[in-house]
């Protein structure tokens, strides 16, 4: 894996981490401006009521399992992995401020 990629995933897997997600300020850096979600709860998230949500109730780390990622457009990441009991894909593009989740995806199994 690249380190562009490896530097991507290192950023997803922040996001599962609670210390990551009790930090408004930490996950306000990692979100695109315009990012949005469709959780496995069948939930849609916006970048504040996920911000919000995280903070409120960080919750415990999921494992990540098969973690994968692949370019697939300049200055685009698909990262795709197993967490808990749901299938998650997540669109990440790189700005002026580095690497921001822009979509987020996930699916229960």
């Amino acid at each position: 894996m690249s380190s562009e990629l490896e530097q991507v995933v290192a950023r997803e897997l922040s996001l599962l981490d609670p210390e990551t997600r009790r930090r408004p300020d930490r996950v306000e850096r990692l979100l695109h401006p315009e990012f949005r979600e469709f959780g496995a709860s069948g939930r849609a998230w916006d970048r504040p009521a996920i911000v919000a949500a995280l903070a409120a109730d960080p919750g415990e780390p999921p494992v990540a399992g098969d973690v994968r990622a692949m370019r697939v457009a300049e200055g685009v990441v698909l990262v795709t992995y197993e967490a808990g009991r749901s299938l998650r894909s997540s669109l990440w593009v790189e700005g002026g401020d580095g690497w921001r989740l822009l979509f987020h995806q996930g699916t229960p199994t």
